[in-house]
């Protein structure tokens, strides 16, 4: 069972920047098309942004030249560089494998981002 850790969250004022990090049990991003998912309080779980085993990405609109993901295979890690911030911003920060029709492995605990203004 594929186990992942998300670090690098705090509490940060707007206009600053964050880097998260995802790490995984076992070598598995390599294969895998992974992406950044947020859950903001009353709303649901959002993929801001993804990136392809080949390193193509994309983004929501709301986070796009603000945020940039990428990945280390070597080291197993995909991270999120977080830039400019904004208040709506503020949630917790999950990492996955980007699925269609599939399933997700199980999601971790996230890390708190927040920002104020």
């Amino acid at each position: 069972q594929v186990q992942l850790v998300e670090s690098g969250g705090g509490s940060v004022q707007a206009g600053e920047s964050l880097r998260l990090s995802c790490a995984a049990s076992g070598n598995v991003f390599s294969i895998n098309d992974m992406g950044w998912y947020r859950l903001a309080p009353g709303k649901q779980r959002e993929l801001v942004a993804r990136i392809t085993r080949s390193g193509f990405t994309n983004y929501v609109d709301s986070v796009k030249g603000r945020f940039t993901i990428s990945r280390d295979n070597a080291k197993n890690r995909v991270y999120l560089q977080m830039n400019s911030l904004k208040p709506e911003d503020t949630a917790v920060y999950y990492c996955n494998k980007i699925t269609n029709w599939g399933t997700y492995w199980d999601w971790g605990q996230g890390t708190q981002v927040t920002v104020s203004s």
